[in-house]
């Protein structure tokens, strides 16, 4: 279970004396447990309705511990289960009426077991163009433009991985400080020569016909894609002679 802050300390911006938090100290709270979670997400499952957050009179968003739990229910069904937002919603919706509910599996039965089912690729959580828009805030220019420089690319469909919305955010923050989408090539050309060297070492693994050989194929490439994240930004801070925070 989630553990809120008693008081806000060490997790950023308070709490509210009523018990309600800022989406900072949200933020602060969930990434003990899911270190990739951005305040873009958490937008994002807000605009698909999986929380309600209060709003203050001046419009800003206010959580209750009861949205935070639900929040990491989410994440969690998400990273575990690949469960589209969909199911989760009606999942989440059923046990707040009390019912009796099984989690959502992939699954089937044979001789008695259940076996995993693992799909040929990653179930991806998908988005629409305008729901890309909309919890990442930008316009369709902008969206036009970083798909050219292929810092976003959607699926044959035009719908998009529910990632992009963090791509985008952090596109956002780095125009903050001058740096323009096409100044982010360089960094998108890297990350496809480290998803290649991950993919690489794997690929035997995937293609394997074992269904749960295929899931170690895939946990596996969640490990390497984390550790040349981390070796990335150690390289970076070594190059600029700084530490992050």
């Amino acid at each position: 279970m989630l553990q809120t802050p008693s008081g806000g300390a060490g997790h950023g911006t308070a709490a509210t004396d009523s018990g309600l938090m800022s989406i900072g100290t949200v933020l602060n709270v969930l990434r003990d447990e899911f270190p990739e979670v951005t305040i873009s997400k958490i937008r994002f499952l807000e605009s698909e309705g999986l929380i309600e957050p209060q709003r203050t009179p001046s419009g800003y968003r206010k959580f209750s511990e009861r949205d935070v739990e639900r929040l990491g229910h989410v994440l969690r069904m998400q990273r575990d289960h690949y469960l589209p937002l969909k199911v989760i919603r009606e999942h989440l919706d059923a046990m707040e009426r009390g019912e009796a509910v099984a989690l959502p599996t992939v699954g089937r039965q044979r001789d008695g077991e259940t076996v995993l089912e693992v799909p040929e690729g990653p179930t991806a959580v998908r988005i629409g163009r305008a729901e890309l828009l909309a919890a990442a805030e930008i316009g369709e220019s902008e969206l036009a433009e970083w798909e050219s420089y292929g810092l976003i690319t959607p699926f044959p469909d035009g719908a998009y991985d529910a990632e992009a919305v963090t791509v985008a955010a952090l596109v956002v923050e780095l125009g903050r400080f001058g740096i323009e989408p096409r100044h982010l090539r360089a960094m998108k050309a890297a990350a496809d020569r480290e998803a290649g060297l991950v993919d690489q070492v794997v690929a035997p693994l995937k293609r394997h016909r074992n269904p749960q050989t295929r899931a170690h194929a895939e946990a596996r490439a969640k490990e390497l894609a984390g550790l040349t994240v981390k070796l990335h930004a150690a390289l970076v801070q070594t190059a600029l002679g700084v530490r992050l925070p």
